[in-house]
């Protein structure tokens, strides 16, 4: 595909077509690279985004040790 850079201040922009950015997945953050002389555009993406999905299907890790309760834990907390 063949696109134009467009003035935006001092710096250039391309405009990229809605199928694509739908097909890449791309919002509003993306992070750029260059590599071989290539731009390469990809999203960001939050680190920890579907551990809540992943620790649902999976369950705890089995790595974590169980809860171990504490003196605090086996009255009531008066203030």
């Amino acid at each position: 595909m063949k696109t134009r850079l467009v003035r935006i201040g001092n710096s250039r922009g391309i405009r990229i077509p809605k199928p694509v950015l739908e097909q890449l997945g791309l919002v509003d953050e993306v992070e750029l690279a260059v590599q071989d002389g290539a731009l390469v555009v990809t999203p960001v993406r939050d680190p920890r985004a579907g551990w809540a999905d992943a620790v649902a299907r999976h369950g705890p890790s089995p790595l974590l040790d169980a809860p171990t309760p504490t003196a605090f834990d086996e009255g009531e907390w008066s203030w």
